[in-house]
């Protein structure tokens, strides 16, 4: 299976059951009600949600561009651009990654130390910091740190599996929220079908039919279906 292709299924995983919370929430009436206009155009905030968002985006920025470039990079080996759509950061995941950092303050020492980590295991290893490293050495390195289980096998590599495994987790949360994520998804969400009512055979088996009335008014058949008898 495909990197991507194992992501998606994890990321509609996510999705499915986010919706299911969403749905049967008893709040959700409550918060209804709390529902404003502010909101942007195109997607609905309700009052709390925007004004926390609008008081994160007033906030400086915590990476500086080195640290940015570098998360650029490791989402984009994550998610990379193929045949179906974009990449990471196509779908802006630094920014969200940026925001998230900001909203959630307990994810900041984790993953400025993991990225000086990586940066201080290049130097070692290559005499460069990792966003100075070719292709090849920068695959090198996450090939080192992209699995738990060499945690286990290599103590000296833990803090850089740790910070691996959130940088993943954020790039596909990123990715699977955005526009793009969502088309490279194929979920198109609740849509109307066409119901054209109870079989013919099952409606004879109970001796009933619909009425012509019913037929006209109330079914839309894709092809002609006889009176049930």
């Amino acid at each position: 299976m495909k990197r991507r292709d194992s992501l998606k299924y994890l990321a509609a995983s996510a999705l499915a059951s986010a919706a299911i919370a969403t749905g049967c929430s008893p709040a959700t009436k409550k918060e209804e009600a709390k529902a404003t206009d502010a909101a942007k155009p195109g997607i609905h905030r309700y009052e709390d949600e925007q004004l926390n968002e609008e008081a994160v985006n007033r906030m400086p920025k915590f990476f500086n561009e080195h640290e940015l470039a570098t998360l650029t990079i490791l989402g984009d080996i994550i998610i990379p651009k193929d045949e179906v759509s974009g990449s990471a950061s196509d779908a802006k995941v630094t920014d969200f990654i940026e925001f998230t950092v900001k909203d959630q303050p307990a994810l900041q020492v984790p993953m400025r130390g993991g990225l000086r980590w990586l940066d201080m295991y290049c130097l070692k290893k290559f005499e460069k910091t990792f966003k100075d490293l070719t292709d090849q050495q920068r695959i090198e390195v996450v090939d080192l740190i992209a699995y738990p289980q060499q945690a286990k096998d290599k103590k000296e590599l833990a803090p850089g599996v740790a910070f691996f495994s959130r940088m993943r987790d954020l790039t596909v949360t990123g990715f699977y929220t955005s526009e793009i994520g969502v088309k490279d998804l194929g979920y198109a969400g609740n849509r109307p079908n066409q119901w054209n009512g109870v079989p013919d055979e099952v409606l004879k088996q109970y001796g009933l039919s619909y009425t012509e009335k019913e037929l006209k008014e109330c079914l839309s058949f894709d092809t002609p279906t006889p009176l049930a008898s």
